[in-house]
């Protein structure tokens, strides 16, 4: 069920705070769960499983488009769904490119980018 932005005086409901903690808890998940020993280099799910040609890059275009429909239901405009859905398909192109792809994917982020444009429109909205 979609919901809207909580306002400055406005307290956000349990259902609204736990839908963007699950958002936050899957971006993690697929773009810097792991990190590469002895570095600061970290990546997820959508670098391991971009590593299958075609079928990985689809399958993690999908959870993407999943979570910006999440990001929808937390309130987040037509503009700025918009915004989320061209970068996950800039990384689904780019991550498509065998090796140079999933480099790619380590560096873009589009799921915590994604999360992040949500983070500042909510709080644009929550502002006094």
């Amino acid at each position: 069920m979609p919901h809207k932005i909580p306002g400055a005086h406005d307290p956000a409901s349990p259902e609204y705070l736990r839908l963007l903690g699950y958002l936050d808890q899957k971006a993690t998940l697929l773009d810097s769960r792991y990190r590469i020993p002895f570095t600061r280099v970290r990546f997820g799910w959508d670098a391991i499983v971009g590593l299958l040609p075609i079928v990985g890059d689809l399958a993690m275009a999908a959870a993407s488009l999943y979570l910006v429909s999440c990001a929808r239901q937390l309130g987040a405009d037509g503009r700025l769904a918009l915004r989320m859905v061209l970068n996950v398909l800039i990384d689904a192109l780019f991550g498509a490119i065998p090796i140079i792809g999933t480099i790619f994917d380590i560096f873009f982020r589009a799921n915590e980018r994604n999360l992040q444009l949500l983070i500042d429109q909510i709080e644009r909205h929550r502002r006094p």
